[in-house]
């Protein structure tokens, strides 16, 4: 970071908050499709991603952090706004907000912030309000990033953010991971072409995460220690139970923060926070004024160990995505109870994945379909997969995987009631509509072709 003498006397003038130099410089690293299992800060002995590692080491681990929605478009809105997606307007996936929708980064701005964006942060790396620069490419960011540096004369606070498109398909072609070697999912069928695509898939997390270290390094070179580093990733992966799913493995995902002297090292949190949170939460540290009227609020108060607890409840939700996947789905987590209500359990549930079957992304499922001709648990998959019950309700703590639906049990009939209640009036707060954007492809008739 380039300053005259005028700027360096000026900022030793700056009041400091509990130490540190205010307002803090601030880095948001964002992956695209990663699962939150597929890390070794979340308990692969497999996946290498050390500069996660680090973060963990020198920062707070989030281990109840949650999207809005398990797909691209809506969450990143809501990252963007602070609000769920049937308030800002784009529930289904490549859509719009409404019109007069808001947007938080003019906050930061206001606050004397310049703001950098780099690959792929609002869907489509489109423009969004408050930026000062958009680098779209979604490639080699920390080239961008150190060329935007040397060749503008920036005075802090920086808001830098950066959006990798690993591990979105489709998967590197040349695996750094072992298909022989690597452990699969029980939720997927083990195939030579699962493992050769999953192994793909995890040498893409490890590229991303390397990417990631090239932009802390820089972080490093430009703001010495007066900056918070922020990793998430958008939602799971492009795999069964991942995204477009409202299963654990596709709406919970990494939170990672950093910050020198600010935040504890080497923490893990269980306070439960979701992505509408996490802009707020800058402003917060930034001193800046957030909307009354957001659905997100900042965890100021747990990055600084002030605080155990932020949400007591997490809402999900789900629309569509073209005509690739037409399944809406609404839940909502409270305490150990995970309740699920698939709004059109008489639609299959299907997706670009199994429909599209490219090399990189879904060509497995092919392999998929030969094996369950003789092997019922690979047929149970793929059934379980296109079909859901109406309503499901899960033990997070006894169940993790979500696999005993309890909502058949009469012994949690009292349970039930009371998720269901829950969600209803959070959506009727929300003004939501619960309607598919499409009309379902019905299990009476098969899955309709694609158009060529």
């Amino acid at each position: 970071m380039k300053y005259s003498y005028m700027v360096v006397a000026l900022l030793g003038l700056i009041p400091c908050l509990n130490g540190e130099k205010f307002p803090p410089n601030l880095v948001v690293f964002l992956s695209d499709d990663m699962g939150r299992s597929e890390s070794s800060v979340y308990g692969s002995k497999e996946v290498r991603t050390p500069t996660m590692d680090m973060l963990a080491a020198n920062g707070m681990v989030f281990d109840e952090a949650y999207v809005a929605s398990p797909s691209c478009c809506p969450n990143r809105f809501s990252f963007l706004t602070g609000l769920m997606p049937a308030r800002h307007g784009a529930h289904p996936n490549h859509s719009q907000v409404k019109e007069g929708t808001e947007f938080l980064f003019p906050l930061l701005k206001a606050k004397g912030y310049t703001i950098a964006s780099f690959g792929k942060v609002a869907h489509g790396a489109r423009e969004f309000e408050g930026l000062d620069f958009n680098s779209k490419s979604p490639r080699n960011m920390s080239v961008a990033v150190r060329e935007w540096f040397s060749s503008n004369e920036l005075q802090e606070p920086v808001c830098l953010i950066v959006g990798d498109r690993r591990p979105h398909v489709p998967w590197t072609e040349e695996p750094t991971y072992d298909p022989s070697q690597i452990s699969l999912p029980d939720y997927l069928v083990d195939t030579p072409e699962t493992r050769d695509h999953w192994a793909r898939y995890l040498t893409d997390i490890t590229g991303m995460d390397k990417e990631m270290g090239r932009i802390h390094k820089i972080a490093q070179k430009e703001f010495g220690e007066n900056f918070l580093f922020l990793f998430s990733s958008d939602h799971g992966g492009q795999w069964p139970r991942g995204k477009w799913n409202l299963y654990e493995t596709g709406v919970q995902i990494p939170l990672i923060v950093s910050w020198p002297g600010q935040v504890p090292n080497g923490v893990r949190t269980d306070a439960m926070v979701s992505w509408v949170d996490l802009v707020p939460t800058l402003i917060d540290l930034a001193g800046g004024e957030i909307p009354f009227d957001i659905d997100g609020k900042p965890f100021t108060g747990v990055l600084r160990g002030e605080a155990r607890v932020h949400r007591d409840r997490i809402f999900t939700t789900h629309t569509g995505d073209g005509v690739m996947n037409i399944f809406p789905i609404r839940s909502v987590r409270i305490g150990k109870y995970k309740y699920i209500e698939n709004l059109r359990p008489d639609g299959y549930f299907t997706n670009h994945s199994d429909r599209l079957r490219k090399d990189g992304a879904g060509a497995f499922w092919d392999s998929w379909d030969e094996v369950a001709k003789l092997d019922p648990m690979a047929a149970a998959i793929i059934r379980n997969y296109y079909t859901r019950d109406p309503f499901e309700l899960f033990d997070l703590e006894a169940d993790p995987k979500e696999y005993d639906n309890l909502a058949r049990n009469s012994e949690y009939r009292d349970v039930m009631a009371q998720m269901k209640k829950e969600l209803t009036e959070w959506t009727e707060s929300q003004g939501d509509e619960l309607l598919p954007h499409k009309e379902p492809y019905l299990l009476t008739e098969p899955i309709p072709e694609l158009r060529k």
